[in-house]
């Protein structure tokens, strides 16, 4: 679809015959200038003049930058979008709209491509960054849709008549409204393929996250689609304002390439008000807790960034995050060996279930456990499998603490598991089993809180007494 404003034909045209083709009274020569910028084509609209009032009131000598080679897509509001956006936002007259306030949204309309309007609606709907400054140092973006014309952040539409008017360095747009600076919220309501996850924060009126995620600040939001609170059946019957805290990281805003495999907090908690963990692995993508990956990365907005997820992320017990690190693998292998047996506590059931506990899990990694089976035959032709399911139950009972306790809580003595006691030096990091051999809690991965009790990984296998 090519539509072409009348006025903006007619006018150049005019002014490259009566201007810009002249022939010299000396010689035959003919002097052609090129089509004109994007600022030259709004000046020669009177329907665009207080856009180009901004632009040359605006910080950043904007009518230089959009008059330069570009390419840029402008999205042109009118004279009358501009009346309505003063009114709405209590300014007398453009001349009160700070000067940097002003460039930055004029900046949300300009976008550093030339798109035209039959490639938003061959996309169909997306998202695309504009030259406005958003949350993290990067830009804002700009949320598309063609389904009924073309619209943006669902607040501004292109006029009819007004798309595709081309200039030297790039395509005009002109719309219907100003487009204001997107928070979290703003970008939320925008997509239509979020409005199960806006029902759900504002389910009962209770504006609790709204207000949240509308306040200045850095927010990082895994943002489930429709699909996923479709799918979504709250089998273990949690609060669901704590499952959607538990999508939110507050005090960062965290780019996509920027993340890397690692636990972050949310801001749900558990019963002792303790910020649950979240466990980000990117080895393949990015993918949450083992079980929900992104879909649509960094929707930036004002005050942080949403990652679209395709699935709902609900609160994470202890078996969550053993079975979501690959680096604890064994140790869900062991749970299971153990439960084969006649278990003294039934590992898997346990772990999984988000009334038990709380509990303290000393987590062996992978390594802990291959120096374990070295430990018990150096000549490696034993394998975990091979182990007694009774003796493996009697390992992991040392293994856990009938008790939440973070690593801040930790202090120096004896520590009683469920298996025994042991020693701990909290200015090393060490416990000591029994048998006299040191166990060191690995501080890079310490207090991974889930909701039935909290993981401090160690890269030792404690045994039980002799």
């Amino acid at each position: 679809m090519k539509i072409i404003l009348k006025s903006f034909r007619i006018i150049p045209l005019l002014l490259l015959t009566i201007m810009f083709q002249a022939c010299s009274s000396d010689d035959d020569r003919v002097v052609v200038q090129q089509p004109f910028n994007i600022v030259e084509l709004a000046s020669a609209s009177p329907n665009l003049s207080n856009l180009v009032l901004a632009l040359q009131a605006a910080d950043g000598n904007l009518d230089v930058l959009l008059s330069g080679n570009g390419p840029y897509t402008v999205l042109a509001p009118t004279n009358d979008a501009f009346d309505t956006f003063l009114a709405q936002n209590g300014f007398a007259s453009l001349d009160a709209v700070p000067t940097d306030v002003l460039a930055q949204i004029l900046l949300n309309h300009v976008i550093s491509e030339d798109i035209t309007s039959s490639q938003l609606i061959a996309a169909g709907d997306g998202y695309a960054k504009t030259n406005a400054d958003g949350a993290g140092g990067e830009k804002l973006s700009l949320y598309f849709n063609t389904s009924n014309g073309v619209t943006f952040n669902n607040v501004s539409s292109v006029t009819m008549g007004g798309a595709d008017i081309d200039a030297s360095n790039g395509t005009i747009h002109i719309v219907d409204a100003v487009i204001g600076l997107p928070n979290i919220v703003t970008h939320a309501t925008a997509n239509p393929d979020l409005s199960s996850l806006v029902g759900a924060l504002t389910a009962g009126n209770n504006t609790t996250f709204t207000d949240l995620l509308s306040m200045d600040g850095d927010f990082t939001v895994f943002a489930p689609n429709n699909d996923a609170f479709s799918a979504f059946t709250n089998p273990n019957g949690n609060d669901i304002a704590n499952v959607l805290s538990n999508h939110v990281i507050v005090g960062t805003t965290a780019i996509s390439t920027g993340l890397s495999s690692g636990y972050q907090n949310t801001a749900a908690e558990n019963a002792d008000g303790d910020n649950l963990s979240l466990y980000v692995n990117t080895t393949n993508g990015v993918m949450l807790n083992g079980s929900s990956m992104v879909t649509v990365a960094d929707v930036v907005a004002t005050n942080g960034v949403i990652h679209i997820v395709n699935q709902v992320i609900d609160l994470p017990t202890i078996a969550t995050f053993a079975t979501s690190n690959d680096a604890l693998s064994n140790l869900v292998a062991a749970l299971q060996l153990a439960d084969t047996g006649s278990p003294t506590v039934p590992w898997i059931g346990t772990v999984s279930d988000v009334s038990a506990g709380p509990y303290t899990v000393f987590a062996p990694t992978n390594d802990a456990f291959t120096d374990l089976l070295l430990e018990l035959d150096p000549s490696g032709n034993t394998a975990l499998g091979d182990l007694d399911p009774a003796t493996v139950d009697a390992v992991l009972l040392m293994h856990v603490v009938n008790s939440n306790v973070r690593s801040m809580d930790l202090m120096s003595g004896t520590v009683p598991t469920l298996g025994g006691n042991l020693t701990l030096d909290v200015n090393t990091l060490t416990l000591t089993d029994n048998n006299g051999r040191d166990i060191g809690i690995i501080g890079s991965l310490v207090d991974i809180q889930a909701v039935n009790g909290v993981v401090h990984a160690i890269d030792t296998v404690i045994l039980p007494n002799p």
